[in-house]
């Protein structure tokens, strides 16, 4: 069977609380969700979430890649043939790491269909339940506290608390949090790329001392500085883990060389799909750095294939992946549910999606 159509669908759709970090600040899902369909009719479908402020991608940026060269490069080609398809998204443009997982995921959900299995099992796992931690907004200590007690309350015991926008009060927030949730309830910190090296290590070794029982921290510096990276983690006890600063396999060999972080939150809009993730959980495994999966603010599509890796592959903490969770309503027709904590993938072929709401959608292609 060959790919007959690649589309591109433009979705936006709000969520149900303001999402707020050290970066940036929205009230929105905005993606492009992108439809590989084989001679036969059948769809796959992934996701390239819009993050200025991360990836750098762009629901227009991203739909260009696919509609003007990534669809041409797959047009007509073998849809079975996955890991030949998935090697030509990664080599057709350079970057664009949002557009290709997008494709990617496209790509391996059309071949689970196809196949007639869940993409989990096409990845070579069984599980249907995948915990997730909570991200708690970056706000002040009282508002933090409060939606610490809120989540406790709905089933999480993994908090993920934004940090980085104000270094001299976030000593104080962790305190808050903590003592608002008790000591049954794991938290970790998301700087993003907020705090300068001193201010990190100042912060975290105020949390040590203080014994607040912090799992890890994530991002502390800057991105590109590796060396900051590398002189926290030498300081502090706390394991950290690097997000931002690893897109691809270069930069998780680069980080593994300097030794500059304990752990490495993997991405499919960072690292450009399934196919290349795969490859970044095993060079971590192989070289003993943890690992989680992240997602960016997506929808049921981007969060199915991350939390489908999860099940099959593993990491060695709890993943991130509450995105969809945050939206006030789903513009994505099947595919994952939450459970609590519990992300839990359809028993059905592919991602389980069926459709995306037309009202909000710009079809093209």
């Amino acid at each position: 069977m060959t790919i007959a159509a690649v589309r591109t669908h433009r979705l936006s759709a709000p969520l149900h609380t303001p999402f707020v970090t050290a970066l940036r600040r929205t009230t929105t899902v905005d993606t492009l969700v992108v439809e590989v369909i084989d001679d036969d009719g059948r769809s796959g479908f992934g996701e390239a979430p819009q993050v200025w402020q991360v990836t750098g991608a762009s629901v227009a940026g991203a739909e260009a890649c696919v509609r003007e060269l990534i669809a041409p490069a797959l047009a007509g080609r073998d849809a079975d043939d996955l890991v030949a398809r998935c090697g030509e998204v990664q080599r057709v443009v350079a970057g664009n790491e949002s557009a290709k997982g997008a494709v990617d995921t496209a790509l391996h959900d059309l071949a689970a269909r196809r196949l007639g299995v869940p993409l989990v099992r096409l990845l070579g796992g069984t599980t249907r339940r995948v915990p997730t931690d909570v991200t708690l907004a970056a706000g002040d200590a009282v508002d933090l506290a409060a939606a610490a007690k809120q989540r406790r309350g709905e089933g999480f015991d993994v908090l993920k608390l934004k940090v980085g926008t104000d270094a001299r009060g976030d000593l104080d927030r962790v305190r808050a949090v903590r003592s608002a949730v008790g000591p049954g309830v794991r938290i970790r910190l998301d700087a993003n790329q907020g705090w300068t090296p001193r201010e990190a290590v100042r912060i975290i070794r105020g949390i040590e001392d203080a014994g607040l029982d912090v799992e890890l921290v994530e991002q502390p510096v800057a991105r590109w500085d590796l060396d900051g990276l590398a002189w926290v983690s030498d300081r502090v006890e706390l394991p950290i883990l690097a997000d931002e600063s690893v897109f691809g396999v270069r930069d998780l060999v680069e980080v593994i060389r300097r030794r500059a972080a304990d752990m490495v939150n993997v991405k499919l809009a960072k690292c450009g799909g399934l196919h290349p993730a795969r490859t970044l959980l095993d060079l971590a495994a192989a070289h003993g750095v943890g690992t989680i999966v992240g997602s960016m603010m997506e929808s049921q599509i981007g969060v199915g294939a991350a939390a489908s890796l999860v099940a099959a592959y593993g990491t060695t903490a709890v993943s991130d992946l509450d995105a969809a969770w945050w939206l006030a309503w789903s513009p994505v027709r099947g595919g994952i549910r939450y459970d609590g904590a519990t992300v839990v993938l359809p028993d059905t072929p592919g991602l389980g999606v069926t459709s995306v709401t037309e009202a909000k959608m710009q079809t093209r292609g």
